[in-house]
């Protein structure tokens, strides 16, 4: 699991993007099963969930059993799907398909990166971004500033020696202009930082984080969020879904780490979730019909989730024409199911996401140049 965050000097708005990614191809199928269609029974006669197993969504879908922590986002109207989502290249590589999402297309840089750079400078901050992990990830390649971190205790000027860290703030304030307003929000997010540090965390509203390095991620994320350093963009991921073999106790496993993390997120965020969007994103999806080894294969199509302020949740969004073979997108094959086609670009997802969160037409063009984005209506608003 790695975690990245951008912190930005904006602590008045408080708007905060936070992209959780499923590294390892999640099945869609699973996680929100069409369980009104007899196709997906007939094509997973074993890993296939029963309607009376599923979490009601709507007539058409319901949620994976160890999601059910969301269904209280989804009545709320908290959180939205669109499934048959992803990218349009046909690659199955993991890594290429990851890179591929990642980048926004084939462009340099990250998509979340471009975003930042549209950002106007003031709102950029001392410390524009952060990432908590070992490597920054690509979707923030191109970003106006990184720092890479394991944990808010490493995040100090001057490490151990604290005497450094009061020598360099005495340096830089006598500085001006644009070096001395970016050294003095530099010294005030740490001097919040290093207050949350030595203050035991306790989360609101009776939320429990659980042990593992999600949970542990987005508690972190939280913390910046509510310490108003002017978080911006974040980005978490969760690893392991590549489930060609024994899919059923992995995807549970997973499922209820990702449902009971982002739980507690949204719990722990109170009032700051009306700020806040949480997207759930992977590369691509599984083939819709199980295999031999009670598992699914590279597929294309998935489920993406918005979570948050301001989304029109309680709703499945964008394009559905059902598991019928004759829909299917093939591989060279004729007997059985094919792959669940992507009805739904990702880019025409997070184009209202962004604009939620200050993206005009032209920043959006910059986000994704080489795509003619196609935003997907009734998001938002």
């Amino acid at each position: 699991m790695t975690t990245q965050a951008v912190i930005t000097g904006n602590g008045d708005e408080r708007r905060t993007l936070v992209t959780v990614f499923l590294r390892g191809a999640a099945d869609g199928l699973a996680l929100v099963p069409p369980t009104a269609d007899d196709h997906y029974h007939r094509a997973r006669p074993r890993l296939g969930i029963k309607p009376g197993a599923a979490v009601k969504l709507d007539e058409r879908f319901g949620l994976h059993p160890r999601l059910a922590p969301l269904a209280g986002a989804w009545a709320e109207g908290q959180l939205a799907i669109v499934h048959a989502c992803g990218t349009e290249d046909q690659t199955r590589s993991h890594f290429e398909a990851q890179d591929l999402m990642e980048h926004g297309g084939v462009v340099a840089g990250g998509w979340l990166g471009r975003w930042l750079q549209t950002r106007p400078p003031e709102r950029r901050g001392a410390l524009a971004c952060v990432a908590v992990g070992k490597a920054l990830p690509e979707c923030l390649l191109g970003a106006p500033a990184a720092t890479v971190m394991q944990s808010l205790d490493e995040f100090a000027i001057g490490g151990k020696a604290p005497r450094f860290g009061s020598q360099l703030e005495r340096l830089y304030a006598m500085e001006r202009g644009e070096l001395g307003a970016a050294a003095r929000d530099t010294f005030a997010a740490l001097a919040r930082i290093e207050a949350m540090r030595t203050t035991a965390y306790r989360a609101a509203d009776g939320a429990a984080y659980g042990r593992d390095e999600f949970s542990a991620g987005l508690a972190q994320l939280a913390r910046l969020i509510k310490a108003d350093v002017g978080l911006e963009a974040a980005s978490i991921d969760l690893g392991g879904w590549d489930s060609h073999i024994a899919q059923e106790g992995q995807v549970e496993t997973l499922a209820g780490r990702l449902a009971a993390g982002l739980d507690a997120f949204r719990r722990d965020l109170g009032p700051r979730l009306a700020t806040t969007t949480i997207v759930v994103m992977t590369e691509f999806g599984r083939t819709v019909e199980e295999n031999s080894a009670f598992g699914t294969d590279h597929g294309r199509g998935s489920a993406l989730f918005v979570l948050g302020g301001g989304v029109r949740g309680g709703r499945v969004h964008g394009a559905w024409h059902g598991l019928a073979p004759e829909g299917l997108e093939r591989r060279g094959v004729l007997e059985g199911y094919g792959d669940l086609p992507v009805w739904n670009n990702y880019r025409d997802v997070l184009a209202p996401v962004l604009a939620r969160h200050g993206a005009d037409a032209a920043a959006l063009a910059k986000v994704f140049p080489e795509w003619e984005l196609k935003p997907l209506a009734g998001m938002y608003g």
